[in-house]
């Protein structure tokens, strides 16, 4: 008799932000935004995901605040690897994982907090690079504008790879602490003495080797270089994907990538973001997604959309069908997010009002609305399909939202045996089922 294959386990990521992914939560009643700035708000959510069992909690970042966005709700607040440092003593087991810019940081800098992060939290820290988005972030650094695509995705690549040299050069074998010796027996320590095109950083880092040796890496770029980028070193992928056959053919270019350049496909875990709105009934929980849709000023969607598009969308009739848009090729901004809003323009046909409702909650986001039941189905159809190894959940409302979804949804798919009951680790690698990364040989 053949036996069947055991069902892949699902990863569960929370993607942490503001008072919620919809850009009217904070206008909804009772919302949190009173208590951005309120450390045991950050540290609850922690809690609350950790208690769902997810594998990490995640923060964005950004490096500037423009005045549209600072009317339009809460951007940018306390600082991401301040808020993790915090998190990681206030839960014991979930995984803590900041953005950093490979354009705006130091990878000396970098790799300095994310090993003491790692120390912190005994081997739970991962890293987000990313290249930024906007020239209003270059001023705010001494630029008078981001260096052209090619140039960002270059430097974050000589970015990853002085960080990974850093976190190798103090192996914690060295430490001694000899009362009648040495401190550190200074011959195993491994200074990079790198030189490249964007850095020169001689170390060896001043923090010893973290427990996961290196931190967990995320990425989340979906331009060509992007990809590149992703496929050379990423474990872990942050993705834009409005729909399953989009996801699934992203998944399956970066899995081909990395193919081709002598990885294990299989250690590369691609996670869609994820807007739930669950409730008992699919009927309910379109009322709830409508209530948010209704608080949103028409104004504000538009600004998005224009950002989104790299055009002003300000005059555009709201009940006419979207104008066309420049193909992907021709378009110089964020390629990720322009592509999942042709994408949806191109699937579904939306008029401008209808578009804007569709990226209130996520900007565009892979969307399920309805019961835990018919969440689950969702969520494992992907997964089972190949378009997802699991998903970064972008909740609608926070907490209320990510509360109902580990309340709620969690539960049906630990019952289906698609997710841990328990954590079987401590470290975010032994969470994601990610290899062992092994300390570097000395010298």
């Amino acid at each position: 008799m053949r036996i069947a294959a055991p069902r892949r386990q699902v990863r569960l990521n929370l993607f942490a932000h503001a008072c919620g992914h919809h850009a009217a939560a904070w206008r909804a009643p009772g919302s949190s935004v009173s208590r951005l700035g309120d450390i045991t708000y950050w540290e609850g959510l922690a809690r609350i995901a950790e208690r769902g069992r997810l594998d990490a909690i995640f923060l964005a970042d950004g490096q500037s605040i423009a005045p549209a966005g600072a009317e339009r709700g809460p951007t940018w607040f306390l600082e991401p690897i301040t808020v993790l440092t915090a998190m990681a003593r206030a839960t014991a087991r979930i995984g803590l994982v900041t953005t950093v810019s490979s354009t705006f940081w130091d990878p000396f800098h970098a790799a300095r907090l994310l090993a003491s992060l790692d120390h912190i939290s005994h081997g739970r820290a991962g890293i987000n690079v990313v290249t930024s988005m906007t020239d209003a972030e270059a001023r705010n650094h001494g630029m008078p504008a981001l260096p052209d695509h090619a140039k960002r995705y270059a430097t974050a690549g000589e970015f990853i790879e002085v960080l990974q040299g850093l976190w190798d050069s103090w192996p914690a074998q060295s430490i001694l602490a000899d009362p009648e010796g040495v401190y550190v027996d200074s011959s195993l320590l491994r200074p990079p003495q790198h030189r490249g095109q964007s850095f020169e950083v001689a170390g060896p880092l001043n923090v010893p080797t973290p427990p996961q040796v290196r931190p967990v890496l995320f990425q989340a770029g979906a331009s060509e270089p992007g990809r590149d980028l992703a496929a050379r070193h990423a474990e872990g992928i942050y993705a834009v994907a409005w729909d399953l056959e989009s996801a699934r053919a992203y998944r399956s270019d970066i899995r081909a990538r990395a193919a081709a350049l002598g990885r294990d496909p299989e250690t590369i875990a691609v996670m869609p973001g994820l807007v739930v709105h669950v409730a008992s009934t699919e009927a309910e929980a379109r009322r709830i997604r409508a209530d948010l849709d209704s608080r949103l000023p028409v104004a504000d969607s538009l600004r998005q959309l224009s950002f989104f598009i790299g055009q002003d969308a300000s005059g555009w009739e709201l009940d006419a069908s979207v104008p066309p848009l420049p193909p992907l090729e021709e378009f110089t901004g964020p390629k990720g997010r322009y592509a999942t809003v042709l994408r949806i323009v191109d699937s579904v046909r939306p008029t401008v009002r209808e578009l804007l409702g569709l990226l209130a909650a996520g900007g565009g986001h892979a969307t399920v609305i309805g019961t835990p039941e018919s969440v689950a189905d969702e969520i494992e159809r992907w997964v089972d399909a190949g378009a997802a190894d699991g998903f970064n959940l972008m909740p609608p409302t926070l907490p209320g939202g990510i509360t109902d979804f580990v309340d709620q949804v969690v539960p049906v798919l630990q019952r289906r045996g698609r997710f841990r009951r328990e954590y079987e680790g401590t470290t975010l690698r032994e969470h994601l089922r990610l290899p062992e990364v092994r300390p570097a040989t000395s010298p």
